[in-house]
């Protein structure tokens, strides 16, 4: 009887996709994945050290699982991710029930942990993605590839660099070779993925560096794959040959998250961001010319140490100026070990409370009124998976709206038309066009 491994998934997509690739790992190992941690052999959390009290939500989590340790102590438990990688002594220390840490760059060497316990946080000299079996099957029509890893840019907010390492790029070879088994699978549209996924320069096939660009045309090419996406991109490394892909590639969506993070100034240097607002205005008045109907999505933190009244009203400005189809806002919170966590002149909560609110209503107007814009339209929707109702399946449009309809289940996996009737908060409603 093959052992239950349940994996639970905190954070980016990255995230998701290394859980994945380690449910790959433990498959080699004899285990099957479950959605039910009572029945579990191995449980694994993989975790996020982005957000705020991160490592806090980690320790709740151990502590309901604890019982289950309790009742069979031959139970594995194991935490992995960017808060096994910071605080992987600490988490053995402080709960018991852990068996193991596993960091980012280690996953492929889970099956040794798993056996002998311990914390595993070392940065390997030799590829991980060469040593770990590809993910199981997929069943879904959209899919995750990591390209890059790490990044460079040493944020003063952010705890990426000390967590995932110094930027390191696939080789292209192994990319397009694992788009291809995707193609073969029925995924129809995929994600790629990286820290700072636009700084990607993976050897190509026949020697020399590959840009972002040049894999995204050449993924273009690739037969059954008929969507593409990235994520997340640095405004530094937008490159003139990006821009144009946005223009020239059908195949890539015209959706692209582009974190800014502030509009002052003196806070995106304070930040080590290494460009000013009206770098990244003019780079999206570019990007715009090359393609008229793309939206965007951005980061905001708001109450950066020292932030005034006057740096936050630039925040503002910018956000009005490009206007956003969606973004994600948070309110600023110390990572230790980083830049900021010891800079003085910390902003009040309820400061930054009272920001965060006028920011969202910004974001959350312009939001509303891009989906708004979509009512009357046609839109070609890769269907994903089955809805709430009776009858129903839901998709997604090439913005990354999600679109419900009414449809025989045996549309999922293809990109059918619809006929956008009404926005909800969240989504789109249509009627499958004829």
């Amino acid at each position: 009887m093959a052992k239950k491994l349940f994996v639970k998934t905190y954070g980016c997509q990255m995230n998701v996709y290394d859980s994945e690739r380690m449910l790959g790992v433990m498959a080699a190992e004899g285990y099957e994945a479950t959605d039910r941690a009572e029945e579990a052999d191995l449980i694994l959390l993989n975790t996020c050290h982005i957000r705020e009290k991160a490592a806090e939500k980690v320790y709740s989590e151990l502590g309901r699982l604890k019982p289950l340790k309790e009742a069979r102590p031959d139970l594995k438990i194991g935490v992995a991710g960017c808060v096994a990688q910071a605080e992987g002594e600490e988490i053995l220390r402080r709960q018991p029930a852990v068996d193991f840490a596993v960091g980012p760059q280690a996953y492929h060497r889970l099956p040794a942990l798993v056996a002998k316990g311990g914390v595993d946080t070392e940065f390997p000299l030799e590829d991980k993605f060469l040593k770990m079996p590809a993910a199981p099957r997929r069943r879904a029509p959209t899919a995750f590839l990591t390209v890059q890893e790490g990044c460079d840019k040493f944020c003063a907010f952010c705890v990426v660099p000390y967590t995932r390492g110094a930027e390191v790029s696939r080789p292209a070879a192994r990319l397009l070779g694992e788009a291809r088994a995707l193609a073969e699978q029925g995924v129809r549209e995929i994600t790629l993925l990286g820290q700072n996924v636009n700084a990607y320069h993976g050897e190509g096939p026949e020697g020399g560096d590959w840009s972002l660009a040049r894999l995204l045309r050449e993924l273009a090419g690739i037969e059954g794959i008929e969507r593409l996406r990235y994520t997340t991109s640095h405004p530094n490394d937008m490159s003139d040959d990006l821009i144009a892909a946005h223009g020239e590639l059908e195949k890539l969506m015209p959706y692209l998250h582009l974190p800014v993070q502030s509009g002052s100034d003196r806070v995106l240097k304070a930040m080590n961001r290494r460009h000013r607002a009206d770098d990244y205005l003019r780079l999206i008045e570019r990007i715009r010319a090359a393609r008229p109907d793309i939206a965007l999505s951005g980061d905001f933190i708001v109450g950066f140490p020292g932030e005034t009244e006057a740096e936050f009203a630039d925040t503002l400005a910018l956000a009005e100026a490009v206007g956003y189809g969606s973004a994600f806002t948070f309110k600023y919170s110390s990572r230790p070990g980083t830049p900021a966590a010891g800079a003085g002149e910390q902003v009040p909560e309820a400061v930054k409370d009272e920001r965060l609110a006028r920011l969202n209503a910004v974001i959350w107007r312009d939001q509303k009124a891009f989906q708004q814009s979509m009512v009357g339209r046609r839109l070609p929707v890769l269907v994903e998976k089955a809805g709430r109702m009776e009858g129903q399946m839901v998709g997604k449009s090439p913005w990354l709206h999600a679109v419900h309809f009414q449809a025989a289940p045996e549309t999922a996996g293809q990109v059918v038309e619809v006929d956008v009737v009404e926005s909800g908060p969240n989504s789109l409603s249509g009627r499958l066009a004829a």
